[in-house]
């Protein structure tokens, strides 16, 4: 059943053209939008694609999404990005998933990163990415790690100043991803 349901989710989900999944599949409708959601296929203990496919996923997230406060929500390539988090609460509300940066979704980026790249290169990398994050842990709220930031550079620090699911995750990936394999 494990071999049957992962060819079905490759068949279904695997966006030949982009290198990567798509982002929703209804019936023959398509979505290729460019979202951080594909990486959980990867972080997954028992991952729903090959390592190839892995590879080239990554890639695609390095390039459009990967930022260095955590990962956007949306590529800036596509039409509906929207870079900054600001303005009055509907504004605010419309640019949540449509490029605002997610640390927590760093959290399964390194995991999926380590899986890919080994854990001795998956140890380095998330050790180099959580050194330059900590200048923020003095920004918001000292100690703390912000809910979101904007998609576009500076990545200003925004929505909540200390989130849990924010620091959890960069946690566990330290503890889970760093530290239980040294």
């Amino acid at each position: 059943m494990a071999n049957k349901a992962r060819a079905s989710f490759n068949a279904l989900f695997w966006n030949e053209q982009a290198g990567c999944l798509y982002d929703v599949v209804n019936g023959d409708t398509r979505d290729a939008s460019i979202r951080p959601n594909q990486v959980l296929a990867i972080s997954l203990t028992h991952t729903m694609v090959a390592k190839d496919r892995a590879v080239s996923i990554l890639s695609v997230i390095e390039r459009e999404l990967l930022t260095p406060r955590g990962l956007r929500t949306l590529s800036p390539s596509d039409p509906n990005y929207i870079g900054r988090y600001e303005g009055a609460p509907g504004t605010r509300d419309g640019a949540y998933h449509q490029g605002t940066v997610w640390p927590w979704l760093m959290g399964p980026y390194i995991t999926a990163y380590a899986k890919v790249s080994g854990r001795k290169e998956g140890r380095r990398f998330a050790a180099m990415w959580l050194e330059n994050f900590q200048q923020h842990l003095y920004e918001a709220c000292l100690g703390q790690v912000s809910e979101i930031f904007d998609g576009d550079a500076p990545h200003s620090p925004r929505g909540c100043v200390a989130q849990a699911w924010s620091v959890a995750e960069l946690l566990r990936a330290m503890v889970e991803d760093i530290k239980s394999h040294l």
